[in-house]
């Protein structure tokens, strides 16, 4: 796997992601904005699932994945030094932060999301929401990354980008 750009735009965190092709469709996105993608086990899947290869196409070799055992071995991998955590009980919006190269934004599993023992997190600096008609649950994962990702990218004026 490719390094990371210098100063990706932030770093992502899967927490026990459940759906294959949204994580291949994660892996196609930190493919093209130079950002990490961490998994954080268990996994509802086996990375060499036909579904997530598709979804990521030829992007695995560009993409920097690390799989973890549990979150603590994460926390240590990474050491961050911001974590956002995303649910949709948040009264904060995920454009309400000014990113920086290196935070973590962390995102629960299909179709749960983060549960509150998670979510009390020591390393967890604030808990965002991505805002959305009423009545409606959550976001696809993939397209929930996508969304804060590109937002970090735009606050850093897209560094790096053609």
């Amino acid at each position: 796997m490719l390094e990371t750009v210098h100063g990706a735009p932030v770093k992502v965190l899967f927490f026990s992601p459940r759906i294959a092709p949204n994580t291949g469709n994660a892996i196609r996105m930190v493919a093209a904005t130079g950002c990490e993608l961490h998994l954080v086990e268990p996994l509802g899947f086996d990375l060499s699932e036909p579904k997530l290869r598709r979804a990521g196409l030829d992007y695995h070799d560009l993409a920097s994945v690390t799989v973890h055992r549990n979150l603590a071995a994460a926390w240590k991998h990474i050491a961050p030094q911001r974590v956002y955590a995303f649910t949709a009980h948040a009264s904060a919006r995920f454009n309400d932060v000014s990113y920086e190269p290196g935070d973590v934004v962390m995102f629960g599993p299909e179709p749960t999301g983060l549960d509150a023992a998670t979510l009390a997190d020591p390393h967890i600096t604030a808990q965002l929401r991505i805002p959305m008609l009423a009545g409606r649950r959550s976001l696809n994962l993939s397209n929930a990354a996508a969304v804060v990702v590109y937002e970090a990218w735009r606050q850093q004026g897209f560094s790096g980008a053609v």
